[in-house]
């Protein structure tokens, strides 16, 4: 409609039709009010990172594209909206800013995610998809921990129940003729039923992460006014910093601010313009990066493990085959001789994220570990981490994941600018309102003796009564007035 109204208005000095039409696209676009929509459009786009609105999409990264495909669905405004892992590919800024929109939105929405905190906020109901049932649960995800573990104790009280009588039933079959017409029918058939709920499988099948950790010595990375730059622009400035033994580290800031140009700095991937970076002799690093492992699609899984290690050790001390690793990885035997590409998303990411710890590191870097990560895989991972004895550091949009990992963390504020800051992503939020709270009051006490004065200004001063003889002497001046009005009016009558 926007089109054809620029279109129109351009002929409809000297064309008659254009003339016509515009009138018409005029009341459609009130109708739709669609006046606005470039404006909307250039919101949302702003908000989730995009700011180059003539860049080709062909030239925009894969990250880049699923923003713009999540803008599209919002500009239209649906009354249904259908979202898978919205959260991926977004920095923290853009998560909370789409929390807020989703929260507040017209709409029905169906949304997949692992991010909790944006669960928390956003949705009012959950279904779970758990062994081949649904269930449901009218609430929040704190809602839904709740009911599912009362759900879960429920079910086991009833597996020990069945149990029970399943022996009982059992005895009594094994008592009676074995020919089936000289037993009750009715109870032979409830057995069964029986059977099956006392043979109920409630075990679920989860990843188990146990390595063993290489021991840290006295030094083990130290970093000295290192600086990185891309063609003038900064994005690592001046940066030092000594990490101690059992740091636990996180990395916050928007999209493109030099988190990933860091890293690569730390683990040896790039080498930085200026600075001094030394690592211990005894750190090992394993670096889990955001982007697929270029693994050979063609390759089969256990290959691929065998091709770093063919025995883990783990933190027991016992060993594993490579096999029997994959095994707690959640890959059976028979995915094991799978070949790569046929892997989901999710299957890829536990295969790399196997191939780093199996080198048993001291010094654990993770880019985005939970991006395509289901939420018991997720769990596992979090026990796994908060347990981990050596040094961590991690990047990530799930802000439950930072909140529980980390307690302090680098800030990306742009221009290679990195802030340490004690405490985690919710910390550094509260803090940051704070300050935006105390600059508003500030702001305002600076503009309060301005109103005060304005105030004092428009204030009536207080009435005084008057006196009788005031009063009397008001009422004969109006009187005198009055005549005197009378007598101008006659005379210009006459």
């Amino acid at each position: 409609m926007i089109r054809d109204y620029e279109y129109h208005l351009e002929r409809s000095a000297t064309d008659e039709k254009s003339a016509e039409r515009l009138q018409e696209l005029i009341g459609e676009i009130d109708a739709a009010n669609a006046w606005d929509y470039e404006a909307q459009v250039k919101t949302i786009l702003g908000q989730l990172g995009l700011h180059d609105l003539e860049q080709k999409v062909g030239e925009l990264s894969g990250g880049q594209r699923k923003r713009i495909s999540l803008a599209r669905a919002l500009i239209e405004k649906p009354d249904f909206l259908i979202l898978d892992e919205p959260t991926n590919h977004l920095d923290l800024e853009t998560i909370e800013w789409l929390e807020q929109y989703l929260s507040t939105a017209n709409m029905a929405l169906l949304l997949v995610t692992h991010d909790r905190y944006f669960l928390e906020k956003v949705t009012n109901h959950i279904i779970e998809l758990d062994g081949g049932q649904i269930f449901q649960y009218q609430g929040n995800y704190s809602y839904f921990l709740e009911k599912k573990a009362e759900r879960e104790q429920i079910e086991a009280a009833e597996v020990d129940k069945a149990k029970n009588l399943y022996k009982k039933e059992l005895d009594w079959i094994r008592r009676q003729p074995k020919a089936r017409g000289t037993k009750a029918k009715y109870r032979v058939d409830a057995f069964q039923d029986v059977k099956k709920a006392a043979h109920k499988n409630l075990k679920k099948d989860e990843m188990e992460l146990s390595v063993q950790e290489r021991r840290l010595g006295g030094k083990i990375l130290e970093l000295d006014k290192v600086n990185k730059a891309y063609d003038g622009q900064p994005f690592v400035k001046d940066f030092s910093y000594i990490f101690k033994k059992k740091d636990r580290i996180g990395i916050i800031g928007k999209n493109g601010v030099g988190k990933s140009t860091f890293l690569n700095i730390i683990t040896g991937q790039l080498e930085a313009d200026s600075g001094e970076i030394d690592r211990g002799i005894n750190t090992h690093i394993g670096y889990y990066r955001q982007e697929d492992a270029t693994f050979n699609p063609e390759a089969r899984v256990i290959d691929v493990v065998k091709e770093v290690a063919e025995v883990v050790e783990l933190a027991d001390g016992s060993t594993l085959s490579a096999s029997a690793f994959l095994n707690l990885f959640l890959f059976p035997p028979k995915m094991q001789y799978n070949v790569v590409g046929k892997l989901s998303g999710g299957e890829r990411k536990r295969l790399q994220l196997l191939r780093v710890l199996i080198k048993n590191p001291n010094f654990l870097i993770l880019d985005e570990p939970t991006n395509d990560l289901d939420l018991i895989t997720l769990n596992v991972l979090e026990d796994f981490l908060a347990k981990f004895g050596g040094c961590l550091m991690l990047v990530s949009h799930d802000r439950y994941f930072m909140d529980r990992l980390v307690d302090h963390t680098f800030v990306f504020e742009g221009q290679g600018l990195i802030r340490d800051f004690a405490g985690n992503y919710s910390d550094f939020r509260t803090e940051e309102a704070e300050k935006e709270r105390a600059r508003v009051e500030a702001a305002k006490a600076v503009e309060k003796p301005k109103a005060d004065w304005k105030a004092e200004q428009k204030k009536e001063q207080p009435k005084k009564k008057l006196s009788f003889k005031e009063q009397k002497s008001l009422s004969s001046s109006e009187k005198i007035l009055s005549s005197w009005k009378f007598k101008k009016r006659n005379w210009s009558r006459k």
